[in-house]
């Protein structure tokens, strides 16, 4: 059982103590994040979300996308829809376009 600080003295290091303590537990938790984050990229960069297998970078309508290499789905990058829908003005994209964020 812990026992309680009997001055203003032990009081005041005592918070002292728990608080360093919880900034050291702050500081490693922060590091498991980052290290749990960049082994989740390392895992996941570049592979379909829908069947895992490696994405290919191909030109479609002169811009990159990466297309699956199994289930060959396409997957755009933020912004590559509106730069697509952007140059395809008049076409099925355009069209889409206007449907959806109209």
């Amino acid at each position: 059982m812990p026992v309680k600080p009997s001055t203003p003295e032990d009081t005041f290091f005592a918070q002292q103590e728990l608080e360093r303590r919880r900034s050291l537990a702050r500081a490693k938790e922060d590091q498991l994040r980052g290290e749990e984050r960049r082994l989740l990229k390392e895992r996941h960069w570049m592979r379909c979300p829908k069947c895992g297998m490696e994405l290919l970078e191909i030109d479609f309508l002169g811009h990159k996308v990466d297309q699956c290499s199994a289930c060959r789905g396409l997957w755009l990058d933020a912004g590559e829809v509106e730069s697509l829908t952007r140059a395809e003005e008049g076409s099925f994209l355009g069209n889409l376009k206007k449907v959806f964020w109209s």
